[in-house]
């Protein structure tokens, strides 16, 4: 014979003040266990979104990101000969040698400096990043000081928006027009003409040539080639999994970080949970006396037990969730530990950070239970029956 999952729901019910803050207490720890995913998961997205699987970034042999990279004019030259590289429908090549340098600009508001990333762009560099819209002004003449600013750029920095100006080289530049990229690294950059800016900076080398292959199987024969040729001293990735490295670091940092506070935090959380339930163990000693004299079995009443504590941990993860779910309204900004350029983004809720939370809410739930629930499930009748 069984004992009902509604006697579960029951003694929940009749205990809701402590239902109610132990609960609260795991929907804490869920809420922070489910941010600190989000947040990581929201900066390897951005950057990750940023890429194109189709494009292919070369850099100098060696350097972690573009802005260490410099990819000199005669092997830029090479690269963009090799038959790979897709053609437009203009009839031209789909490659753009692109300069990245940092300057840094006052927020909005605070005054207070952050890094920002300068992008030398060609005429190609926006039909390769289709993410990439422009959707106020217009686009910078070329071999003039007009810029275009990311929608990011434009909100939190001096200067950046349409019409306003920026120093820096020695020179003044206005922004012309503000680009939408989406929830991409992009939207936290600013792009002007890349002849220009090589002058202004006095660099002789690009950062990196990004191209669109032909034929996306491709790749894997154009990286050895390029890679083994004694003339090149480069690498090459696709754009996705370039950026894809360039989060690795700080996300690392951002999980190992949070996942420290989450373990400290759920230790609460369970030992709330086993006081909660020793204290319903205690409360019930006559009631689980009866149950065993009434014929229910040992097994049923740790079942029993177990199941309410389970139910426990799943409102207490179910709360934490939901109210997690309202960090993806937030756009945040950090700075990236790989390129040291401040970088905008938002909170992402994906399905495996779902399944993880609500895990993570039932081991709490079960750590919590099993002790008081074997403790119930071991007590003799007789006594039972009378220490009630």
């Amino acid at each position: 014979m069984k004992i009902p999952l509604s006697y579960s729901f029951r003694n929940l019910w009749t205990r809701r003040l402590t239902t109610i803050l132990t609960a609260s207490g795991i929907a804490l720890v869920v809420f922070v266990f489910a941010s600190i995913l989000m947040l990581s998961e929201g900066l390897r997205k951005a950057l990750v979104d940023t890429g194109s699987y189709d494009n292919v970034v070369i850099i100098r042999k060696g350097s972690d990101s573009e802005v260490q990279s410099g990819v000199e004019r005669i092997q830029a030259s090479i690269v963009e000969t090799q038959p790979e590289v897709a053609i437009g429908a203009d009839g031209k090549r789909l490659l753009a040698k692109e300069l990245v340098v940092l300057i840094s600009l006052p927020k909005r508001g605070t005054d207070k400096p952050s890094n920002v990333v300068i992008r030398g762009t060609s005429e190609s560099s926006l039909p390769l990043r289709p993410q990439v819209k422009l959707v106020e002004g217009r686009l910078p003449r070329a071999g003039s000081s007009e810029i275009l600013a990311g929608r990011s750029i434009a909100k939190r920095f001096k200067g950046g928006g349409l019409g306003e100006t920026i120093r820096f080289g020695m020179r003044d530049w206005t922004v012309v027009g503000i680009f939408d990229a989406g929830n991409t690294g992009f939207s936290s950059e600013i792009w002007g003409d890349v002849d220009q800016l090589m002058s202004v900076f006095r660099r002789p080398a690009y950062s990196s040539v990004i191209f669109k292959l032909r034929d996306p199987s491709g790749f894997e024969k154009f990286k050895a080639r390029v890679e083994s040729d004694p003339r090149l001293t480069v690498e090459a990735d696709r754009e996705t999994v370039y950026y894809a490295k360039q989060s690795e670091m700080m996300a690392k940092f951002i999980r190992i970080l949070g996942l420290s506070l989450t373990m400290i935090f759920s230790l609460g959380a369970i030992i709330g949970a086993m006081i909660t339930m020793y204290s319903a163990v205690a409360n019930r000693t006559a009631e689980i006396g009866t149950m065993r004299a009434l014929g229910f079995r040992r097994r049923d009443i740790l079942f029993a037990f177990m199941v309410e504590s389970l139910l426990l941990s799943f409102t207490g993860g179910c709360a934490g969730l939901f109210f997690s779910s309202f960090m993806q309204l937030l756009t945040i900004s950090t700075m990236n530990f790989q390129t040291f350029s401040e970088l905008a983004f938002t909170f992402a809720l994906t399905f495996e950070i779902f399944y993880k939370a609500l895990l993570f809410s039932l081991i709490m739930g079960f750590i919590g239970g099993v002790l008081p629930a074997a403790r119930a499930s071991r007590m003799n009748i007789v006594e039972a029956l009378r220490e009630g």
